[in-house]
């Protein structure tokens, strides 16, 4: 039983590979013969010599036969135990509320947890029974899926502002306010104070307006998260659209307005978490965050500016279905308690109820709407930057039998995400490595054979990993030279560590030369040096034993691909 758990933990890993969003910030030069030229220049002679002494075999493409039929949302998303439980309810007359992660966390997030516990101590009646509440630790985003889709309702729900009320609204599910306000909280840009300065002076004030006005002019470097997923990526999106046209979030100057600042975006992290660790680096100028994130993160205290922006962050509650009326009373009665002076106080102390003079830059706008606007970032996201990806695939002798068909399962699922306008290969390696796909614009055809090719992997011998990613790399070279306009990125997929081929320290310029963000999946293994490629360039790195990326698919995939 313990080897079929980790093979289910693996298919979630790979599958969630597709989704793994972490962009690395692309750095260029202009005039002359920089030193980066230069680097450059050394790492294609470096990369010449190391792909010469690889054994590389390119393989006839198999077509195999295409599954047209789409994914069911509420198929992709894990059983619901994968999101913890953070509170547990006393009695059996209870409710069970999704919260979002700022406020149902550990820590400074976990101030509604503590409020929770209070109330189920307190042995509140409600028509003679004693009643609690459940809250279960869930991203906005994630449970609006889970809701929408029905693969998972609560009883009620309180995500970080009421656009994800609106989208669950629009899916047809009965959803009734209860309060508009648990706790205080905004969204905001943040900037270093060099750059506020120089923003202040340049256009006269800050705000989303501005500062898309100031991404679009190429003298800014702003990071925002997946507005799939995010709170605040979803509120940066509708606020920047309407900033382009304030009567049609929509409208052709919106989208126009949209794709003239996107083209210059580098960087889009799929959960505040990640943008406030790339923000450490020092490479962006500004990036979103919620306040209450921001006030309790010492690293931005000193030499930032925070700016508010759109919809407040104030923790609507929702009654979600047709609830009995003492389903209902529940509800209200911890409603009630949570707005007590004492625990307003209290969550003061964590960063909640800052910033109580802001007033919401948006007005009203429908779920339908709101759904419209992340299908518009999908399609025009990527701003005539297509993606090349190239999946490095592990078929080494330890992926033989049921991990290599598990494996088989999650790309061919994964698959349908991959955007129609982006480039895809695969390469698998063991002792040698293989060319199973060359890259391809992601059309029927190339679909076919990207089929056809997992369903032909074989696994034997050793774990070359890095000698795969090499070859990996001179493919996207060799893609780049012929259209500088794409966007390279490679997905490494491997159950152990390296013990044949190349070491990393040997291909480590060459990573740091191109600028290729490296995603590493790990399973059950020593993944240090997978680890340490995936930091070199910012991207992300995921251990099959700590971590379940199962529900991704959806969602963060539209990060990137």
């Amino acid at each position: 039983m313990l080897v079929n758990k980790k093979l289910i933990a693996l298919i979630g890993i790979v599958v969630g590979v597709f989704a793994i969003v972490f962009i690395g910030v692309t750095l260029t030069s202009n005039m002359g013969k920089t030193d980066s030229e230069v680097t450059v220049d050394e790492a294609n002679k470096s990369l010449a010599k190391i792909v010469k002494n690889i054994n590389v075999t390119t393989r006839e493409p198999i077509k195999g036969q295409v599954d047209i039929n789409p994914v069911s949302l509420g198929d992709t998303l894990p059983d619901i135990e994968k999101f913890p439980v953070s509170v547990e309810n006393t009695t059996s007359s209870f409710v069970e509320i999704f919260a979002s992660n700022e406020k149902a966390g550990t820590g400074v997030d976990g101030w509604l947890n503590e409020v929770a516990e209070e109330f189920n101590k307190q042995g509140i009646e409600i028509n003679g029974n004693k009643v609690s509440v459940k809250i279960r630790n869930i991203a906005s985003g994630t449970a609006t899926d889970y809701i929408r889709s029905g693969k998972y309702v609560p009883e009620a729900f309180t995500p970080s502002h009421e656009l994800w009320g609106e989208m669950v609204k629009a899916a047809g599910v009965k959803t009734t306010l209860v309060t508009d306000r648990l706790v205080g909280n905004v969204t905001g840009i943040v900037t270093t104070k060099t750059k506020h300065d120089e923003l202040i002076e340049k256009y006269g004030e800050i705000s989303v307006k501005t500062i898309t006005d100031a991404i679009a002019d190429n003298v800014l470097s702003l990071g925002y998260t997946d507005p799939f997923a995010s709170s605040t990526g979803l509120n940066f999106l509708v606020t920047a659209l309407q900033s382009f046209d304030s009567s049609d979030l929509l409208s052709s100057a919106a989208v126009a307005g949209f794709e003239r600042f996107q083209a210059n975006v580098p960087f889009i992290a799929s959960t505040t978490i990640q943008m406030r660790e790339a923000a450490k680096t020092g490479m962006l100028d500004a990036f979103v965050l919620e306040y209450q994130t921001f006030v309790n993160a010492t690293d931005f205290k000193a030499g930032y500016e925070f700016t508010p922006f759109g919809a407040r962050h104030d923790s609507p509650l929702y009654a979600l279905g047709d609830l009995p009326k003492e389903k209902l009373d529940i509800i209200q009665a911890f409603s009630d308690f949570v707005k007590q002076d004492k625990y307003q106080e209290q969550a003061k102390k964590n960063g909640f109820n800052g910033l109580d003079d802001y007033q919401s830059q948006l007005g009203s706008i429908d779920g339908a709407t709101l759904s419209a606007a992340q299908r518009l970032w999908k399609e025009k996201k990527n701003a005539n930057k297509p993606v090349a990806a190239i999946f490095v695939a592990d078929v080494s002798g330890s992926m033989d039998g049921e991990p290599l068909a598990r494996l088989k399962e999650s790309l061919l699922n994964g698959q349908k995400y991959l955007g129609r306008d982006n480039s895809i290969g695969l390469v698998s390696y063991s002792s040698n490595v293989e060319i199973n796909l060359p890259l391809g614009v992601y059309d029927t055809n190339q679909q076919s054979m990207f089929v056809g090719a997992v369903e032909s992997l074989q696994a034997g011998g050793g774990t070359a990993t890095f000698d795969a990613v090499a070859v990996a790399i001179n493919m996207l070279q060799e893609e780049m030279a012929l259209d500088s306009n794409v966007r390279p990125l490679i997905f490494v997929l491997s159950d152990g560590e390296t013990n044949e081929g190349h070491e990393l320290k040997q291909i480590r310029r060459l990573i740091e030369a191109y600028k290729i963000p490296i995603y590493t999946i790990g399973y059950n293994a020593n993944i240090d040096a997978l680890q340490e490629i995936s930091k070199i360039n910012e991207a992300a790195s995921i251990n099959a034993d700590t971590d379940d990326v199962v529900y991704k698919i959806s969602s963060l995939l539209n990060v990137q691909m």
